[in-house]
């Protein structure tokens, strides 16, 4: 495959990438979340409300806590391909870390991501996929991405599938989803700026970290024992997304 057709290639999946996710973005419901206005309820989008949880006291710990723990598996997440980077990932169970972690943070995302969602709140299956509040179906879509991601890493990590076109799935899914973070937010909040500039700082360091990810994986060298500053940069820039996920508050 030439190299003109790679180049071609990766910036037709990355301007599909950026078209879904704006397409995806109601830009007028940005604005009113992000700054507070708009509703008067405490989780109101779209006629689905549960009142008084955004921004008290038990919704924000329970959204802390959500973060933290996401901040767990990015950070190992991160760690796993620092090791690759380094190419001390012998073992399988460090190559099968990242993984486990995709995979275990997708069921967090799908199960518990939402405390008034299906299957846990009051919102029933229908409700909580219908795209009336575009947070909680954004957290699941972000569970679903991470379950087919995680499960096609685990099947090139044992070796079931060749690299290639399947090594592409993982950075795609850093750039898809570091976009989608400009367009979260958590409805009417006092930390609404705070959350939204932290979101937006942390999709900025996931959309480079795919992109350096997916340059390398598109051009890597023949020479596996060579550590490629692409690589370094792409596990840095996990790593660094893990702390601020550890570090989060609202």
């Amino acid at each position: 495959m030439s190299v003109a057709f790679r180049m071609a290639s990766l910036w037709m999946l990355l301007a599909i990438a950026v078209m879904v996710v704006a397409l995806s973005i109601d830009a007028g419901w940005l604005y009113a979340e992000a700054f507070g206005g708009g509703h008067t309820s405490g989780h109101d989008h779209h006629g689905i409300t549960v009142s008084g949880w955004e921004g008290s006291v038990q919704g924000i710990a329970y959204s802390e806590f959500n973060h933290h723990l996401a901040g767990l598996f990015v950070l190992l997440i991160g760690c796993a391909e620092l090791s690759q980077s380094l190419r001390l990932a012998s073992r399988l169970w460090l190559r099968l870390l990242l993984p486990i972690a995709m995979l275990s943070g997708s069921l967090v995302l799908l199960v518990w991501s939402d405390h008034e969602a299906w299957p846990i709140g009051s919102l029933g299956f229908l409700q909580t996929f219908s795209g009336e509040d575009p947070e909680i179906l954004q957290h699941k879509i972000y569970g679903f991405l991470l379950f087919f991601v995680g499960a096609i890493e685990a099947l090139r990590r044992i070796g079931r599938i060749a690299d290639g076109s399947w090594s592409l799935p993982l950075p795609l899914f850093a750039i898809i989803g570091g976009l989608m973070l400009f367009g979260h937010s958590h409805g009417v909040h006092p930390s609404a700026y705070k959350i939204a500039m932290d979101h937006a700082l942390m999709g900025t360091l996931a959309v480079t970290a795919g992109s350096s990810k997916l340059f390398f994986e598109q051009f890597r060298s023949p020479s596996h024992g060579v550590v490629s500053k692409w690589e370094f940069l792409w596990a840095g820039l996990i790593v660094l997304i893990g702390i601020q996920l550890l570090m989060y508050s609202e």
